[in-house]
């Protein structure tokens, strides 16, 4: 048998006449083919010594499965796949895993996660199929309404019982809270949106902690979530990170009363640039970034004090908006400063949604509130994968332990 040889499946239908397409998917489809048919092989190779009284090799390629069209970023790629015959007796035969190519693959990835997207967007279930179509060529056609409407369903019920699960026995550090809303509406109310919690875990690793929905971040609505998550064992974390919400606070404090409190400095310095004419606006950035790159919170209130005295007479307001947040804007330093990069922004949240977040013009369909949290749902599910963990993870422990940290740097026993 030889390895290099690679045989290409034609596609059964022209999906679009732009010729730089054509090109990649046909490269695409040559690839995904001999990839296949290397990972086949590998694992035939591997079992050359299963051989009967004969000698002859009981495990080889015996012809090819059924061709298979399977949807992609790129449009429909057909392919087939090399068929495997174990010879051996019943008991001694192997099912071969396809890392590649998983029997039931019909989509990638890409497509079922695209699916959220569009829906968050405002587009219905009905509409989508039509919109990929438009993108992905006349293939798509089988991804009918029915189809997207069973992975809804799906969804809606990993959601539920994602949403159920026991949190005892597992510890994190940090929490950034978020409310985020979407061009979906939400019922007839325009002032929904989705609640998400993200934290740290005792590893440094980061995992989406509860998704719910609210009604403008209120108090009411984040003690709701907070209040699910004490009641299926969530310990008190050490530190809460969010923006300007009052009701998210709120509900802190009379949930977790002993979490500190740091508020986001990305969305306080773009408070505060609203106070100041654009001309300004570079000038104030950086005396703000001075404030938060300091080295030690004596430096760090030098530069605060500074911006007071700067910026006072002209632009109280701005000044007022900044001071009113001081102590929470600075509880970073308790913390070890491997962790300052993480701890001081809403960022890991907020690079999740920031292609959709904050759309001010509301699509006409109104959503299913239990679909928008099950496609919520989906894309945090997505976004776990490429979660990177907190660097200075081996600072965790001591964090937990209420070890004390001075300027970020832990401070020794007396």
């Amino acid at each position: 048998m030889s390895n290099s040889m690679t045989e290409t499946v034609q596609f059964p239908i022209p999906l679009c006449s732009d010729a730089l397409t054509e090109v990649l998917r046909d490269g695409a489809q040559r690839l995904l083919t001999q990839a296949v048919k290397i990972e086949i092989q590998q694992w035939i190779d591997a079992r050359t010594d299963q051989v009967d009284a004969q000698g002859h090799r009981q495990v080889v390629r015996n012809g090819y499965l059924p061709e298979r069209l399977v949807l992609t970023g790129i449009g429909a790629v057909s392919v087939k796949q090399p068929r495997i015959e174990d010879r051996r007796p019943e008991g001694q035969r192997e099912t071969f895993e396809r890392e590649i190519l998983p029997p039931y693959l019909r989509r990638t990835s890409s497509i079922d996660e695209a699916i959220p997207w569009m829906y968050l967007y405002g587009i219905s279930t009905n509409d989508m199929g039509d919109s990929l179509k438009a993108l992905l060529g006349p293939a798509i056609e089988h991804l009918s309404p029915n189809t997207v409407t069973r992975l809804v369903s799906q969804w809606q019920a990993q959601y539920a019982q994602w949403n159920q699960r026991s949190l005892d026995n597992k510890h994190y550090v940090y929490i950034w809270a978020d409310g985020v809303y979407f061009n979906v509406r939400l019922g007839d109310d325009d002032s929904a949106c989705i609640l998400v919690i993200l934290g740290a875990t005792e590893k440094g690793e980061k995992e989406i902690l509860a998704i719910g929905d609210g009604y403008r971040e209120s108090k009411q609505s984040w003690q709701t979530v907070l209040l699910d998550l004490k009641s299926r064992g969530l310990e008190a974390p050490k530190l809460a990170i969010g923006d300007g919400a009052m009701g998210f606070w709120a509900a802190m404090e009379e949930v977790y009363s002993a979490t500190k409190h740091q508020r986001c400095w990305v969305h306080k310095t773009l408070n505060v640039l609203n106070h100041f004419p654009k001309n300004l606006h570079g000038q104030v950035r950086d005396k703000i970034h001075q404030i938060t790159a300091a080295e030690s919170r004596e430096d760090a209130e030098k530069a605060f004090d500074l911006f007071v005295e700067t910026y006072q007479a002209k632009y109280h307001k701005a000044v007022e908006c900044l001071s009113k947040d001081r102590e929470a804007l600075l509880a970073f330093y308790d913390f070890p400063a491997e962790h300052w990069v993480h701890i001081r922004t809403t960022n890991p949240i907020e690079s999740i949604f920031s292609t959709v977040r904050l759309r001010h013009d509301k699509a006409r369909n109104n959503g299913s509130r239990k679909a928008c949290l099950a496609m919520v749902f989906r894309l945090c599910q997505s976004a776990e994968r490429g979660f990177q963990r907190l660097n200075g993870s081996d600072l965790i422990p001591d964090v937990l332990a209420g070890i004390k940290f001075e300027n970020g740097v832990k401070k020794s026993a007396a």
